[in-house]
């Protein structure tokens, strides 16, 4: 573990924290009885079957903790709307949004990665936070960074709603902060969880004064502005959330937590493009209660999984990905519209046009330009196609859930959250 940040043997760096290396060392006890050679750090692009099984069990076994937390998430849902029939009910819907997630699967069960577990501790802490154990919900977040570090993107939003609806412990009766109020143990004994968990984590590498190296891993400043040129983001300055003191009540927090997963997606350094999910998912759980959130959830869901296509490239996953994200898109807008049937219509003609023209572009992508002189001379054509107009439409549901927040703030509606 100590050499853990030093090591240079592979083109993949390692550049996750404490937690996901001790992950990994303890699935490497595990993996030496199914194969041996995958554990030898020289042994690059090694694959065999046996590695191969290890390796898609190992992701299903952890996914349990993912399946546990869309539980707790689904009990958090208000169920007024519910229909008569289970697939018409919000919270059917909702488990049905998370557990098929379309991104989240091509990302842990086809691309290969573990992502699915760290979605579950930051969707059980969202749980905990909307069942008012804060102390839980501040705990499993800061296990959760020391896990992969990219979360960082939303604690802004962890930071202002335990400040406000935990450390402040009262409120006047228009919804405003009861200034006096302000409990100091509270804020203690958040810190002293974040304390505890970071020196669990980084306190070996502070005594063997390897720290400097850890945070040059953690975040790579010297690999450029893009982590793919084709990941649909723009590049600025991380922008910080307008009139986010006025969030009341676990709701307001949940956007500003995509809010923030959003603009730090949009205006990152080194961006990698599984980074949508992170707002994906929790939007996932806006997307059941209103019909405009569920109308920017549709948006930013179909853009933003058809922008992680190219991350299957090969010719037998083509019909897999293309089956898979028109299943999950098809389920999602049917059963929303079936859940706000008495709203108006979730797409206005723009949204409409954009979203059907995805199919033209992957005709093009995929069935059109291999077979041009262009694909030897201009082979980046396909992926900037793919960047550009997926950016269109992240860009798109970013600004109207932005618009949304500021021009209805959950201002004094702390009983009705």
């Amino acid at each position: 573990m100590p050499a853990h940040p030093h090591l240079a043997t592979s083109e993949w760096t390692l550049d996750y924290p404490p937690f996901f290396a001790w992950f990994e060392y303890v699935l490497s006890h595990v993996a030496k009885y199914v194969d041996q050679e995958m554990l030898n750090i020289h042994n690059l692009n090694y694959c065999s079957s046996r590695t191969l099984l290890f390796q898609r069990f190992s992701v299903i076994f952890t996914d349990i903790l993912f399946v546990y937390a869309v539980h707790e998430c689904c009990k958090c849902i208000d169920g007024k709307k519910a229909g008569k029939e289970l697939t018409e009910k919000p919270k059917f819907i909702l488990s049905v949004l998370l557990l098929w997630n379309f991104g989240l699967l091509i990302v842990d069960h086809i691309h290969f990665q573990y992502n699915g577990f760290l979605f579950g501790l930051m969707l059980l802490s969202i749980a905990r936070l909307f069942q008012k154990r804060h102390m839980e919900g501040a705990f499993l977040f800061a296990v959760l960074l020391h896990f992969k570090h990219i979360y960082l993107y939303v604690a802004p939003a962890y930071g202002v709603y335990l400040l406000r609806s935990y450390c402040f412990t009262a409120n006047k009766p228009d919804g405003s902060i009861r200034w006096n109020s302000f409990s100091f143990v509270r804020v203690i004994s958040l810190g002293l969880v974040v304390f505890l968990v970071s020196a669990l984590s980084l306190g070996p590498f502070l005594a063997l004064n390897q720290l400097p190296q850890v945070f040059s891993r953690l975040f790579p400043f010297k690999r450029g502005l893009c982590h793919a040129y084709w990941a649909p983001n723009f590049w600025a300055l991380y922008n910080a959330l307008d009139k986010v003191l006025s969030v009341i009540g676990p709701r307001g927090f949940l956007r500003c937590l995509i809010l923030c997963a959003l603009s730090s997606f949009m205006f990152g350094w080194h961006v990698h493009e599984k980074a949508i999910l992170l707002a994906i998912l929790p939007m996932s759980l806006l997307s059941v209660g209103k019909a405009g959130d569920a109308s920017v959830f549709l948006i930013l869901a179909t853009t933003g999984h058809y922008s992680l296509f190219p991350l299957l490239f090969t010719a037998p996953e083509l019909p897999i990905k293309i089956l898979l994200m028109l299943l999950f898109t098809i389920y999602s807008i049917s059963s929303l519209k079936t859940l706000f049937r008495k709203e108006k219509h979730l797409f206005n003609w723009m949204e409409t046009f954009y979203l059907l023209g995805l199919g033209p572009l992957e005709v093009c992508c995929e069935f059109v330009f291999p077979f041009t002189s262009w694909k030897l001379k201009y082979p980046f054509i396909p992926l900037l196609l793919t960047s550009v107009y997926c950016a269109v439409g992240i860009t798109y549901a970013w600004f109207k859930l932005y618009v949304s927040v500021l021009t209805h703030p959950p201002v004094g509606k702390t009983k009705k959250q």
